[in-house]
């Protein structure tokens, strides 16, 4: 079996997407224009990303003794990522999510987080051999924090990368949790809850002072900026494509950057490919299922 190069601590979740002509309004019922049920989840879909873009890939995650959680184990055998640290918890669903997309491609997202919310840091000690062997462990906030910072602490005691992409957007995050990552990725909303500014600049610079290595701001449709020490800010701008359906791009993204980075050990680098993949997935419907693989991304990313 090749080493594991990406471990993604996260979550997997089996998506419902309902297609509507634009969301609805509290107290408004409307008809959906038709449904797609596929695989989701921030940690599933970054994985898949990253493996698509030729990154040998783990999981760790916890899913249901049900239906969902088997079709997650084949989704990941079939994207070829490595699921040795996946828990089967009988006393949890399997987590779903409920989305709705309008018609320019926005999206409104409730999840119930059923067996994500019980991955445990015994769950990660469990992985601790794929852990110490990685070069990267990629985390959201989709699982429980405590999880996430145990894994972290592997991860930089074997000297392997670590990179949180703080989403949802938390109300407060844990300091020691930031303290342990290397790149944070956020979008505004996230960046704005974080650090207190507005600005992607403000952003940027307040919550370099507390990571590692780098901060990367995502910004939608105008790209995102790359912020490390000792260099100015860096922005890129995003291909403009033909948008049929913005979910999952940002894991997307993230998945893309963490392959490309581990790759090359160059960050802009690596915000290009995260910019290509986020744009790819964002023409076709559903999350993972509208990911692109490494030579796609890599033509518009322009190599």
């Amino acid at each position: 079996m090749s080493k594991i190069e990406i471990v993604v601590v996260g979550s997997y979740n089996h998506d419902v997407s309902l297609f509507v002509e634009k969301l609805p309004e509290p107290g408004e019922t409307c008809l959906s224009l038709g449904r797609l049920e596929a695989a989701g989840g921030k940690g599933s879909n970054q994985a898949i990303q990253a493996a698509l873009c030729g990154a040998s890939t783990a999981m760790v995650a916890a899913v249901g003794q049900d239906g969902a959680g088997d079709e997650a184990l084949t989704l990941w055998a079939k994207a070829g990522v490595d699921t040795r640290g996946v828990a089967r918890l009988g006393e949890h669903g399997t987590g779903l999510a409920l989305i709705m997309v309008e018609s320019l491609g926005e999206n409104a997202i409730v999840v119930d987080s059923g067996a994500n919310a019980q991955l445990s840091p015994d769950h990660v000690q469990a992985a601790a051999e794929l852990i110490a062997g990685a070069r990267l462990v990629i985390a959201q906030l989709e699982t429980p924090v405590a999880a996430t910072v145990k894994a972290f602490e592997l991860a930089r005691a074997a000297g392997a990368a670590t990179l949180l992409n703080a989403a949802p957007a938390p109300e407060a995050i844990d300091a020691g949790l930031l303290a342990l990552t290397d790149f944070l990725v956020v979008n505004e909303i996230e960046g704005k809850a974080l650090s207190g500014h507005e600005t992607a600049v403000a952003i940027g610079e307040t919550l370099l002072g507390r990571v590692g290595k780098a901060v990367i701001v995502t910004l939608g449709a105008e790209g995102a900026m790359l912020f490390e020490r000792d260099r100015p800010p860096h922005k890129k701008g995003s291909a403009k494509v033909e948008v049929v359906d913005t979910t999952g791009a940002g894991d997307s993204f993230t998945g893309a950057f963490g392959a490309r980075w581990i790759e090359t050990g160059d960050a802009p680098s690596a915000l290009a490919w995260g910019l290509a993949a986020g744009a790819l997935a964002c023409t076709g419907k559903g999350a993972a299922a509208s990911y692109a693989a490494r030579d796609r991304v890599a033509a518009l990313a322009g190599g």
